[in-house]
């Protein structure tokens, strides 16, 4: 297991130094969805491309699982040296799964015009850094949190409007805490759209991000969001509450992909007894639980949902 940490920090910081991305991945997938917004200023709209990521981490994890990254001893030898072959990779989602992401952007873009908010976006926008810290790589995350800090800045950006809770928790909770200086506002689109229209009025159940539910104080944001366009939400105090909620296993995804698949299978069966259509706020836990569930239950995004 030693070994395969080793190749997967390597992985990431070659990356990160080479596009400021933490995968082998074609950057042109991060900012096709903000053709024709309005670029710069002081207030932006932070994708840190995580929705354009997340099918990509997946599918990175499969690879490497098959050399063994799960397991100890030769194979994860093995799986080392699979890492160090899968970074000369160009890796890149599918049609279907980038327009999902791009869709998903969009409407949160034009959910925040309608509430009367003006943002701009940046077009070479790096990755926030948040999965070195998740995976403890503390020293590299220190060193390239500086780099993006530094870029933002001199681009004049004085807010971020964060799409994701890994972004927003990294942004304001971490960033501060290895930059003195970080005077940057964090705010989640959740808590400035208004919107009007819901894609459907079944009932669903809502699974939490443990970010937002545990640590940032959004368990009822996105409730209150579903609430006001007359969406109904099935609730459980185990299931759903905001202490018992069950994790979609991604947080150990790249480290032990095999548990990481049984806990989403577990929380997929959680959810399903409550309702077969599920809503998430978060990219990883939507590609998680999507193949945990095998067609069990229908996965969205909040921001498939509303509009």
């Amino acid at each position: 297991m030693q070994e395969w940490i080793k190749a997967l920090r390597n992985i990431i910081i070659e990356n990160l130094s080479k596009n400021r991305f933490p995968l082998p991945a074609d950057r042109s997938i991060c900012g096709r969805w903000a053709e024709g917004l309005r670029e710069g200023g002081a207030r932006i709209l932070y994708t840190s491309c995580m929705y354009q990521l997340a099918p990509l981490i997946d599918k990175s994890v499969d690879l490497l699982e098959r050399v063994g990254a799960s397991e100890g001893g030769l194979r994860a030898k093995l799986a080392a040296l699979g890492a160090r072959a899968f970074g000369g990779l160009v890796l890149r989602p599918s049609e279907d799964e980038l327009g999902r992401a791009e869709r998903i952007l969009k409407n949160i873009a034009t959910m925040l015009t309608n509430a009367g908010v003006q943002f701009g976006v940046l077009r070479d926008e790096p990755y926030s850094g948040a999965l070195l810290y998740e995976l403890g790589f503390e020293r590299d995350f220190a060193d390239y949190a500086a780099g993006v800090y530094e870029y933002l800045k001199s681009n004049g950006v004085e807010e971020v409007i964060t799409v994701d809770p890994h972004t927003h928790y990294i942004l304001s909770e971490i960033y501060p805490k290895f930059i003195k200086e970080f005077n940057i506002k964090v705010i989640s689109y959740m808590d400035l759209i208004k919107p009007k229209n819901a894609a459907f009025r079944g009932k669903v159940v809502v699974h939490d991000s443990c970010l937002y539910a545990r640590y940032l104080g959004k368990y009822d944001s996105y409730r209150r969001i579903l609430d006001s366009v007359g969406v109904e939400r099935v609730e459980n105090s185990y299931i759903t509450g905001r202490a018992y909620s069950g994790c979609c296993g991604g947080p150990i995804e790249s480290v032990k992909p095999d548990v990481a698949r049984e806990v989403a299978k577990i929380r997929v069966s959680q959810l399903a007894k409550l309702s077969d259509t599920v809503m998430t706020v978060c990219p990883i836990c939507y590609v998680n639980l999507s193949k945990a569930s095998r067609g069990a239950v229908r996965i969205f995004d909040l921001a498939e949902v509303v509009s």
